[in-house]
């Protein structure tokens, strides 16, 4: 990335405390998105609010784990404020070009303990078990005839007493969605279907409504989008 500060060593705020901040811009340029998140940022900034509060439910839940496996992480936008309160992420994505992508875009200091790789869960497991893993905005692209393996090859790659979060939008909120956000979707999930889904492979599963920014414990079918976690291994 071009360094903005070759010739601006010179400029200075007005008020002292913005200082750090030009002077990290003019350094290190500007931040760049990626192609899933600009095409957000271009055509509906608000959801932009939505998007990051879900990668902030997981953030606090997950806070402490050492390692975490994110699966489907897309442009690796959100995988960032996920890692400020785990060890290591894992992110992995099945479209090559996103992860060719973020390994091209992010700079060192933005992926010092996060680990980028191209890997489809639906055919087989990580080669290691994790201590907890995610899922945002993935299950309801999966066909209905690979959830088995999506599930089993997750679990395949969790310990024991692992923590795994799936986040989706509601299927009774289908018919308000964008033409956009419904393409690809194949499996959306209720409350009660995704608890059921979850209650087959842990000991302890709580379910999460979000309706914009807002997670709460209410009323399933009212939520837009909808969080299950599942801790503890069967």
């Amino acid at each position: 990335m071009k360094n903005l500060g070759d010739n601006m060593t010179s400029i200075q705020t007005k008020e002292p405390q913005n200082q750090i901040q030009m002077d990290s811009y003019y350094r290190k340029g500007p931040v760049k998105m990626g192609p899933w998140t600009s095409h957000i940022w271009r055509t509906d900034p608000k959801h932009f609010c939505f998007l990051l509060s879900r990668y902030k439910f997981c953030a606090k839940m997950l806070a402490g784990k050492e390692t975490v496996l994110e699966i489907g992480c897309g442009d690796a936008f959100g995988t960032l404020l996920v890692k400020q309160t785990v060890g290591t992420i894992y992110a992995i994505d099945f479209e090559p070009l996103v992860i060719e992508d973020a390994r091209k875009r992010l700079d060192e200091e933005q992926v010092n303990n996060v680990k980028l790789s191209i890997h489809d869960i639906t055919v087989i497991p990580l080669q290691r078990k994790f201590d907890a893993a995610y899922s945002l905005d993935v299950i309801e692209h999966i066909p209905p005839e690979k959830e088995e393996s999506f599930m089993t090859n997750i679990i395949g790659s969790l310990k024991k007493n692992a923590v795994l979060i799936i986040g989706t939008p509601n299927v009774t909120a289908e018919k308000y969605a964008s033409e956009f956000s419904r393409e690809g979707h194949t499996n959306l999930k209720s409350v009660e279907a995704l608890d059921k889904l979850m209650s087959r492979y842990f000991i302890n599963v709580f379910n999460f409504s979000m309706n914009d920014e807002v997670v709460s414990t209410g009323f399933g079918p009212m939520a837009h989008y909808i969080f299950s976690m599942g801790v503890g291994v069967y």
